[in-house]
C-alpha cells in the first residue's frame, strides 16, 4: 500500500500581502518536502489556506476603512496569486471563512465539550480602553513574571517557554496602539489542558526524531500547563456552538482554536472538490499516514500542545475519557518542522515597521527559483538568518548561475555542437566512473537528508556534485578533444558522462527549483511535464453543511483556491538514463546573472539603507 503523507502548512494571516520572511518559514521548505515525497512515490496531501479571523484583520480593516470581509477577500486573492507564482504545490490552499471550515470547527468544539474538555469559567479579559475591543493575548506584551524577560507575550514567554495570561504580565501594553489594557471579568470556555497533560506527555515522549529545539520547547510547556481560553469577546469569528452562546455575536471561538483545525477542514474540502468526499479519511483516520507541520518557531506551542490536545480530547483520550464523534480518532502530528526567523538588518520582517520585501515584488523582478534557492541554501532552517542583497547576489551569481547554469549550458552546447544529439559513450575511464558514482550515491545521501527535513544539508550535497561535475569537465577538456578526430570516441564518452550527471543533478534539484528543472528536462531533449505546477481555480462556497449561530459565511460566495494535478508529472527520485541518439538543440541561457551593483544598492522597491 502506498504510504500517505500529509504536509500541513502554516496558515498566513490575510491582513496584508506576504513578505519573503513568511515563505522562508512555512512556504518553500514545505513545498520542497512535498515535491520530494511525491517523487518518492508517496501519496501526498499538502494543505493550507489564509487565516481570516482574529483581531489583526479587524485592526487592518479599520485602518483601510473597509469591512473585514472585503479586506479578507482582497488579501486572500493576493496571497493565493503569490504562493501559486512561487510554485508552492498545494493540493488545496483555501481559507478559514468557508462554511465547511465553520462546520468542522464547530464539530470539534462540540466533541470536546461533550467529552468534558471545555470548561466554562469567569476570567480576566483584556480590552482596549479607547475602542472597547478585545485585545488578543498575542497582542499584549510586557515583562515575564517568571523569568523577567522583556517582550513576553500574553500567551507565552519565548525566553523561558512558559504559558502566560495577559493579566500576569508586568507592565502590559497593547502592541496595536501602546495603551495599557483594561482587564474586565468575562465568561469564556477554556480547553482543559491539565486533564489531557498525561496523554500529551506520553505522546511527546515518543517524538525522539524531532528537531531538538522543538522537542525541548514542547516538553517545557508541560511543566506549567493550565486551562487555555478558547473563546473571545469579539464579533468576527466562528460562533460558539452551545445553546445560549451560539447567537451571541459578541463572543466567538478563539482564532487559534479554529486555525489549527484548518488542516482537517481543508483536507475535507479537498476531498469534496476532487469528487471523492471520503478521500480525506485515508490521511486522517489511517494510523499509517504521516503528518508533518511546517511553521515558524513562534507557533510551536499551537502545533505541539494546543492542536494535539484538541485531537486527544475530541477522541476521548484525556483523563476524563469520552466518546468518539463524527470524525472518529484523528492522527496526531508525526513531526513539527519549525523554522527560525529570516531577518533584515537584524530585525524580523515586519510590514508595519517597514522592514519588508514582499513576495510579489521579488517574484516580478527575480522569478521564483532565485528566491527558492536562496531560502534553501541560506534560509532560517536552524538559526535566525539575516537577508542581505549582497548575499543574495553572491549566491545567485556564484552558485546558481556560474555553478548550475554554467554546467548545463556548456555540457549541452558542446554535445549539440559536436554531435547534435546525446552521443554514445565508449568504455568508461576511472574519472568517468568516479563522477557517475558520486552522483548516484548522492541520491541516497540527499534523499535521506530530505526525509529528515534537513533541506540545507541536502542541497549542499547536491551542489557539491555540481561543483565536481564542473571540475570534471575542466579536467577532461572536451573542447580540446573536439579538435582531434582521433579523440572522437573519448569526446563522446566525456560528454555523455557529463550529460548523465546533469540529468542526475536536475532530478535532485527538482524539489528546490521546479521551474528550472522543467527547462533542463526540455534542454536534455525530453518532453512532457517533468515538474507539475499549481493552478488557481475559482470555486463557490457550496459544500452542504450544518451550521449554527450568528454571522455565518454566505452560501455561494466565490473565492480562489490553489490546487494541482501532480500525479501526471514524470519526476521521480531516481537516476534516469541519458539515451544516446536523443536529439538536442542549442540551449538558451538557463539562469540570468544579477548586476553586482544590486548587492550594494538593492532594487528601487527595497533599497539598501545606509
Amino acid at each position: 500500500m502506498t504510504e500517505s503523507v500529509v504536509v500541513n502548512v502554516a496558515w498566513p494571516y490575510a491582513n496584508g500581502p506576504r513578505h519573503i520572511g513568511h515563505v522562508a518559514g512555512f512556504g518553500v521548505p514545505s513545498d520542497v518536502f512535498a515535491r520530494f515525497q511525491r517523487m518518492r512515490g508517496r501519496n501526498v496531501l499538502m494543505v493550507s489556506g489564509t487565516d481570516e479571523h482574529g483581531t489583526p484583520l479587524l485592526v487592518q480593516a479599520d485602518k483601510e476603512g473597509v469591512s473585514v470581509r472585503e479586506l479578507a477577500d482582497r488579501y486572500n486573492r493576493q496571497i493565493v496569486t503569490d504562493l501559486a507564482n512561487l510554485g508552492l504545490s498545494y493540493d488545496l490552499f483555501t481559507r478559514t471563512t468557508t462554511r465547511n471550515h465553520y462546520s468542522v470547527v464547530q464539530e470539534l468544539f462540540k466533541g470536546l465539550y461533550a467529552n468534558g474538555y471545555m470548561l466554562k469559567k469567569t476570567t480576566q479579559g483584556a480590552i482596549s480602553p479607547s475602542t472597547g475591543r478585545t485585545l488578543p493575548d498575542r497582542y499584549i506584551e510586557g515583562t515575564c513574571p517568571i523569568c523577567g524577560a522583556d517582550g513576553a507575550r500574553g500567551d507565552q514567554c519565548d525566553e523561558c517557554g512558559n504559558q502566560l495570561d495577559p493579566v500576569d504580565l508586568i507592565n502590559p501594553v497593547s502592541k496595536i496602539n501602546g495603551e495599557t489594557p483594561k482587564f474586565i471579568e468575562t465568561e469564556h470556555f477554556l480547553l482543559d489542558l491539565p486533564s489531557i497533560k498525561g496523554e500529551l506527555q506520553r505522546w511527546l515522549s515518543t517524538r525522539e526524531d524531532w528537531r531538538p529545539n522543538v522537542l525541548k520547547f514542547s516538553l517545557n510547556l508541560l511543566e506549567d500547563m493550565r486551562p487555555r481560553t478558547m473563546t473571545r469577546d469579539i464579533d468576527w469569528g466562528i460562533p460558539i456552538p452551545v445553546e445560549g452562546w451560539q447567537d451571541n455575536d459578541a463572543k466567538k471561538l478563539y482564532v487559534w482554536f479554529d486555525a489549527v483545525i484548518g488542516y482537517l477542514s481543508s483536507s475535507i474540502e479537498w476531498a469534496y472538490r476532487i469528487g471523492q468526499p471520503d478521500a480525506w479519511k485515508d490521511f486522517w483516520q489511517n494510523p499509517e499516514a504521516h503528518h508533518y507541520y511546517f511553521q515558524g518557531k513562534d507557533n510551536i506551542t499551537f502545533h505541539s500542545q494546543i492542536w494535539p490536545a484538541e485531537l486527544l480530547g475530541y477522541a476521548g483520550k484525556g483523563a476524563k475519557g469520552g466518546e468518539l464523534h463524527q470524525y472518529g480518532e484523528l492522527n496526531l502530528p508525526t513531526e513539527i518542522v519549525s523554522s527560525e526567523y529570516l531577518t533584515m538588518s537584524g530585525s524580523k520582517f515586519s510590514s508595519s515597521k517597514g522592514v519588508v520585501i514582499y513576495v510579489k515584488d521579488f517574484l516580478a523582478e527575480f522569478g521564483p527559483d532565485a528566491l527558492r534557492y536562496f531560502i534553501a541554501v541560506a534560509g532560517p532552517e536552524n538559526n535566525d538568518t539575516d537577508f542581505t542583497w549582497d548575499e543574495f547576489v553572491r549566491r545567485i551569481n556564484n552558485e546558481l548561475a556560474n555553478g548550475w547554469g554554467n554546467l548545463v549550458n556548456r555540457t549541452v552546447s558542446m554535445a549539440f555542437k559536436n554531435f547534435g544529439e546525446v552521443p554514445a559513450p565508449a568504455a568508461l575511464e576511472d574519472k568517468d566512473k568516479e563522477i557517475l558514482q558520486l552522483a548516484e550515491e548522492t541520491f541516497e545521501t540527499a534523499g535521506s537528508l530530505l526525509e529528515q527535513s534537513k533541506f540545507k544539508q541536502a542541497i549542499t550535497a547536491i551542489m557539491h556534485v555540481v561543483g565536481e561535475a564542473n571540475a570534471y569537465i575542466a579536467d577532461q577538456e572536451p573542447w580540446k578533444l573536439a579538435k582531434d578526430e582521433s579523440q572522437r570516441e573519448r569526446l563522446a564518452t566525456v560528454l555523455w558522462t557529463a550529460l548523465q550527471v546533469v540529468s542526475d543533478c536536475n532530478v535532485m534539484l527538482t524539489p528546490y527549483l521546479p521551474f528550472t528543472a522543467q527547462k533542463v528536462h526540455e534542454t536534455l531533449g525530453r518532453s512532457g511535464v517533468w515538474a507539475a505546477q499549481p493552478e488557481v481555480h475559482e470555486v463557490k462556497d457550496d459544500i452542504p453543511v450544518e451550521l449554527v449561530g450568528a454571522g455565518l459565511p454566505p452560501e455561494g460566495h466565490e473565492y480562489p483556491v490553489i490546487m494541482g494535478d501532480y500525479s501526471h508529472q514524470q519526476a521521480k527520485w531516481e537516476r534516469i538514463q541519458v539515451e544516446p541518439g536523443t536529439a538536442l538543440s542549442k540551449p538558451k541561457p538557463l539562469i540570468s546573472k544579477l548586476d553586482p551593483e544590486l548587492g550594494e544598492t538593492g532594487p528601487e522597491w527595497a533599497p539598501v539603507t545606509k
